[in-house]
């Protein structure tokens, strides 16, 4: 397999997803008949409601800060680029990959992770909030579009990629790891797997891994463009970062004296190309050691084989660093943060007190006796929200805008 892309015959590589031999859907459907079960996945992703909200869903930057700055939606599909990217490269199947990535976020909360923070503190008492089992909610119960079934039913393939694209859930003896370690895994995704096993203790698909590695690529680089255009980030600070700094002098040799948008432009564009180019040469390594016969041999090789090398693991750690301090703890996000943390909780509390305060399709069918499936009720109705509604739904209750500036 050396110099080559994948091994294998045919357009995939022996150890990609096969859509013709798919698990099938939750419930079974007919199949198309000019569509693989993974388009139709991705198609049905991009049609639903929840896809379409991402759009006035905070990345970092509220939405009224400006016109450039990522959306989730933004986000998201950038994310899908580069996964497709990626599963071109190694032979994997792009439409899988494509999937996977435009459903991880739409569990997300207004306000970005300060919405989550706020509402997983509300629901503590009640399962606590996780926006990964949240986006497993919308696409098996939430979205209402078909008259046979709730959520989007979603083949095997695609629902075991958005669970485990970060990695196995549990270990071999039924305990949590990874971001789950001591912890009792979310009711959604323990419900659903009560119905259709995903086999949480097992890696993904590369499909899925490609996904995943895709969305670390797209944070870190497109965190670097929108921090320097909000003037949070500076190009001269981003030489602390050795990786950046490599890339940022290489283009100063090459272009001395490039303006200031033409340089953050190709600083991005290095950084996303130079990446994809490791991650490919990493996975190919890690596929060649490990020679996964089929795409369930690479789900149980007990390592993740589409990532970093070891170099590049070390330069994601430390842009993500320096993000973190410079970015995500500046103190002018904080202020903005902080304030959206509490639209959050006033709302809940709201509703809790008051559950005439929810629209009428959200206390349909609603057991007011029932203080969990309640919590979950509301959490369900806040974690849709953009952020302009949650907005507005705050002005009508508390006839008071926030001051998010």
């Amino acid at each position: 397999m050396k110099g080559e892309i994948g091994f294998g015959i045919g357009p995939h590589a022996v150890f990609a997803v096969d859509p013709a031999t798919s698990r099938g859907r939750l419930y079974p459907e007919p199949e198309s008949p000019t569509r693989t079960p993974y388009q139709r996945d991705r198609d049905r992703i991009v049609h639903s409601t929840a896809f379409r909200r991402l759009k006035d869903k905070t990345q970092v930057f509220l939405f009224d800060e400006g016109d450039h700055y990522r959306t989730r939606l933004t986000h998201t599909i950038e994310v899908a680029q580069i996964a497709r990217a990626l599963a071109r490269a190694l032979r994997l199947d792009e439409d899988l990959a494509e999937a996977i990535a435009l459903s991880h976020d739409l569990g997300h909360t207004p306000f970005g992770h300060a919405g989550e923070r706020a509402l997983d503190r509300v629901m503590r008492d009640h399962g606590g909030f996780d926006h990964n089992a949240q986006s497993l909610r919308v696409v098996t119960k939430l979205e209402r579009r078909y008259p046979q079934f709730d959520g989007l039913n979603l083949s095997w393939e695609a629902l075991e990629g958005l669970v485990k694209h970060n990695g196995p859930l549990l270990n071999d003896e039924g305990r949590g790891v990874g971001s789950y370690a001591g912890k009792t895994l979310p009711a959604a995704i323990l419900d659903y797997v009560a119905e259709q096993d995903l086999q949480l203790a097992t890696y993904a698909s590369a499909e899925a891994q490609a996904a995943a590695i895709a969305d670390d690529i797209a944070y870190d680089a497109h965190d670097i463009d929108d921090g320097l255009r909000a003037g949070l980030l500076h190009v001269d600070g981003l030489r602390e970062v050795d990786f950046l700094k490599e890339i940022i002098d290489e283009i100063d040799a090459r272009h001395p004296g490039l303006e200031k948008p033409r340089l953050v432009n190709e600083v991005v564009r290095r950084v996303i190309t130079r990446m994809i180019e490791d991650v490919i040469g990493e996975a190919l390594r890690r596929l060649d050691a490990a020679r996964p016969a089929s795409a369930d041999a690479l789900r149980h090789a007990g390592e993740p084989m589409i990532a970093f090398s070891e170099e590049l693991a070390v330069a994601d750690k430390a842009i993500k660093t320096h993000l973190w301090y410079n970015v995500y703890r500046h103190p002018r996000v904080m202020q903005v943060m902080t304030a959206a943390e509490g639209v959050v909780e006033r709302l809940f509390e709201r509703y809790w007190r008051d559950p005439d305060a929810l629209p009428t399709e959200w206390r349909r069918g609603l057991d007011f006796s029932d203080s969990h499936r309640r919590a979950r009720r509301i959490a369900d109705f806040l974690a849709g929200m953009t952020d302009r509604y949650a907005l507005r739904e705050h002005r009508r209750l508390f006839d008071a805008s926030p001051d998010l500036g």
